[in-house]
Formats: structure tokens, sequence, C-alpha cells
């Protein structure tokens, strides 16, 4: 077992910045590869959002502002560098499968140092092009509080946001809750 990338998405915003956005729970490499050889001048505002801040998935090579340390068995992490090798090979002309292989395991293998945080932390990058060309990555994470020993009960099972699967389209109608009439009530 080791640990890799899932892209994740919180909101559709993916859907709206990047060319083509990956699916939640692909898995994910930085990517920043895919902008080595390009004036970042000559790119298009999605690609320039990918360049600053794009996981790259590895199912549908479309990007993700988010990704969350997940557990991948050995047969997962394999198939993560075949998939990669191919698209190193089709879309990036890579010379040779070996070399394709050997930069796709290069990768790989920086995607699991990204992962050296607990299960279910959640992964952004930043990235800016400096002078010299070079690429410049910055990594940043989000943990989960824990709260359990918050002394007041309310706060103790109040979180910034929540993970749920989206499932499309609803006809059932949309439950509200006015908020502010529920903060007035007696909690005792």
């Amino acid at each position: 077992m080791t640990k890799l990338p899932r892209t994740i998405r919180l909101d559709p915003s993916d859907t709206f910045i990047f060319e083509q956005a990956a699916a939640p729970g692909e898995w994910a490499a930085s990517g920043s590869f895919a902008f080595l050889h390009r004036e970042p001048s000559m790119l298009t505002r999605k690609e320039r959002t990918a360049l600053r801040s794009g996981f790259l998935g590895l199912s549908s090579f479309g990007w993700s502002t988010l990704c969350v340390v997940v557990e991948a068995s050995v047969e997962e992490r394999a198939d993560a560098v075949e998939r990669l090798a191919t698209y190193l090979m089709e879309a990036h002309g890579a010379p040779s499968r070996e070399l394709a292989l050997m930069a796709a395991e290069e990768e790989i293998q920086f995607a699991e140092s990204l992962c050296n945080h607990p299960v279910q932390t959640i992964l952004a990058v930043q990235r800016d092009v400096e002078d010299t060309g070079e690429i410049r990555e910055r990594f940043r994470t989000l943990h989960a509080r824990d709260r359990s020993g918050d002394p007041d009960p309310l706060h103790a099972n109040l979180r910034a946001f929540t993970i749920v699967e989206d499932k499309g389209e609803s006809a059932d109608p949309v439950d509200e809750v006015d908020l502010h009439a529920f903060l007035k009530t007696d909690r005792t």
C-alpha cells in the first residue's frame, strides 16, 4: 500500500475554469510537465489557470483544483504509471515507451511524496513561472480540525464544509432551512 493524490470536486467551479476538468476520483499527478516548453503568454486563459493551480487527472487528463490523499494499492499505482506513460507518448511525444515509463514513474514518485500526510488531507497547488522560465510549485494542505475536545458541544460537530456525493439533478423539492430562526431557538 502507498498513498497517492486523487482528484476531488467540492463545487462545479473546475468545470468553468479549466478547458477540461478532471472527474472526481481520478488518480492525479502534479502535471506541471504539460507546460514546460510552452510560453505562458501564449496560453489561453483556461490553460493559464491550469498552470497556476491545477493537478492533472490520470484518466481524463483534465485538471482539478484540489486532490485528497488516499491509500492506493500496488496495482492502482502501477495503473497510474501506465496511464501517464501512454499519455506522455500520445499527447507529449515521448520518443519511446521506455522513456515514457521512466518519466511517468518519476511523476508518480513525486505525487507520492506529496502524500506524506494523513489520509483525507486535501492538497492544493500554486505555480508561478519565474523570469528564467522555470516553474515553481508550492503545495498547501488542508486538514480536518479535531474538535472532539471542544468544551462547547455545538461547536464540536461543526465543520466548515462537508464532502457529499453529487447524484445529479433531483426532481424532489429542496428543503430550506431558516438559520436565523434556528439560532434564536433555545437549545437547552
